[in-house]
């Protein structure tokens, strides 16, 4: 039998999880606890296929990538998420780039919980009422459409050859440009973004639907 990974800092809610997963019964040989990040890693290590219970919020994750990265590096794992609050942007991230991770709202109510649960334990993905309305509510389309205008139609081109990891020197001679001119397109790019680095260009493209986040995080 698979073994369930707890991973959250708080005392009760870990409290709550381990009630839901025994009752009724009584062994729980099969509940393991992680308060960090790095005893998680280590609890992976040891049960690779194991059931992730996480609230990414109280983790010292240096951001949704990392979290990614983790759950491809323990591909036979399977991840519940289970926060107080979770943005658009980090939804729109993990649950398009991985099937492997489900999500629920710790004020979901009780029933809710136990069904993401048994969907888990399933290999089955369970995304929870709250969030499906929230990502079918326009909400982001608007933010994609908003985010659009900020980009013409080359710098939208050159945004997705920067975040494929190519140079330059090396997109200015696949479009027959000048280094210069490549440049100042990356220049004005970063700056209309405001951002101040490839990683931070690269969370906006995902974010824009400018790169696949599936091929990407491949």
């Amino acid at each position: 039998m698979k073994k369930f990974i707890i991973a959250d800092n708080q005392d009760i809610t870990k409290a709550g999880m381990m009630f839901l997963l025994t009752c009724p019964k009584e062994n729980t040989d099969n509940l393991l606890v992680a308060s960090n990040k790095s005893e998680l890693i280590h609890l992976l290590c040891v049960h690779p296929e194991a059931i992730i219970i996480l609230d990414y919020t109280l983790f010292d994750f240096s951001g949704v990538n990392e979290l990614i990265t983790l759950s491809e590096r323990f591909k036979d794992s399977v991840w519940l998420l289970f926060s107080d609050e979770l943005s658009i942007d980090f939804l729109r991230q993990v649950l398009f780039c991985s099937h492997s991770f489900s999500i629920i709202m710790k004020d979901n109510p009780k029933e809710e919980i136990l069904s993401a649960l048994h969907c888990i334990e399933r290999q089955e993905r369970f995304i929870c009422n709250e969030i499906s309305n929230t990502l079918l509510s326009g909400n982001i389309q608007t933010i994609i459409h908003q985010e659009d205008k900020l980009l013409t139609i080359t710098e939208r081109a050159i945004l997705k050859e920067i975040a494929s990891g190519k140079t330059t020197k090396e997109i200015a001679a696949e479009r027959n440009l000048s280094f210069h001119t490549v440049n100042s397109h990356r220049k004005n790019i970063f700056r209309k973004l405001e951002v101040n680095n490839i990683h931070e260009a690269t969370k906006y493209a995902a974010r824009a639907g400018i790169i696949d986040l599936a091929e990407y995080f491949i």
